[in-house]
């Protein structure tokens, strides 16, 4: 449904998209992970057709993305980072607006059902939640039944439960045969949701697989967190039996990868007392998104 091959945008010199290829298949929830500042969005709005890029290829739905824009935007819906609606119109009002945009608009009943927004039909925008208004704001880019969704970071700064209400939307949209491209910071979100994920980080794709494939590469089932008490290089541990990967952060944490967690924890816990260090903070847990970033960058997604 998308493919996209070495596209390029370059802002005062710098290449903040910088080679980035990826294809994205007909009915699958594809999403672009990596932390702010990465390229996700800019490669998202090329694609899109709201930028224009300095080089590559962009195709969607077998059109030009570049040379054939008009086509293009009859295929896909877009939930942008930031949407500002008509605070003073109600929400059936905003999704009719949205609606004459375009040839076709799926029923206004049908949409309101789609995205629990009947009981606000006749409700002011500026009145609604935040949860509410990006329910509203997926309900709009799906108005006139694209082929094709893009959802910029659509869980940001949502509580718990708005965040897993806005899930299920996603899996919906996908059960429906819609493709999915959403881009998130979430480590959890993407494992959740996404078929593929692309890691992005300065601009590059630095992994492309499904979560459960990009985790396998680890080599590590689990993951041990601690802090030692006092530095020490990362060497002293290298040699814990099953220790995959070994990674200090700036605060002095250390996080191991191992692939006997029973085994590296006894080694871990008799080098404790033979050193006298703290294990402050001693926890365990399976391997995540989040250490294939941390593997591939030498840094955490959460602290980027």
């Amino acid at each position: 449904m998308i493919d996209v091959k070495q596209l390029v945008k370059i802002y005062d010199g710098k290449r903040v998209v910088d080679g980035v290829s990826f294809h994205v298949s007909e009915g699958e929830v594809f999403g672009m992970l990596g932390p702010n500042g990465a390229g996700k969005t800019t490669t998202m709005e090329m694609v899109e057709g709201l930028r224009s890029p300095d080089g590559g290829e962009i195709l969607v739905g077998g059109f030009d993305g570049i040379k054939e824009q008009t086509k293009v935007k009859e295929l896909i819906g877009i939930q942008l980072q930031s949407t500002a609606l008509f605070d003073h119109l109600t929400v059936a009002e905003i999704i009719r607006l949205y609606g004459s945009f375009y040839k076709k608009m799926r029923p206004l009943s049908e949409l309101l059902t789609a995205f629990n927004l009947e009981e606000k039909k006749k409700g002011l925008v500026k009145h609604l939640s935040g949860g509410q208004k990006q329910r509203l704001a997926i309900a709009i880019a799906v108005v006139h039944d694209p082929k094709v969704i893009f959802l910029d970071e659509p869980t940001t700064g949502l509580d718990p439960k708005a965040r897993r209400d806005l899930w299920d939307i996603v899996l919906q949209l996908r059960d429906e045969g819609r493709t999915v491209f959403l881009s998130t910071h979430y480590m959890e979100e993407a494992e959740q949701l996404c078929d593929r994920v692309a890691i992005m980080d300065s601009g590059r794709v630095i992994a492309l697989d499904s979560p459960a494939g990009l985790i396998r590469e680890l080599a590590s089932d689990s993951v041990i967190e601690f802090v030692p008490g006092r530095e020490e290089a990362s060497s002293t541990y290298q040699g814990l039996g099953g220790v995959k990967e070994v990674k200090i952060s700036e605060d002095g944490s250390v996080t191991l990868l191992t692939a006997d967690l029973q085994e590296t924890l006894r080694k871990l816990i008799a080098l404790a007392d033979e050193r006298g260090l703290m294990l402050t903070g001693l926890r365990t847990r399976t391997s995540t998104l989040e250490d294939v970033f941390l593997t591939r960058t030498g840094k955490r997604l959460t602290e980027t």
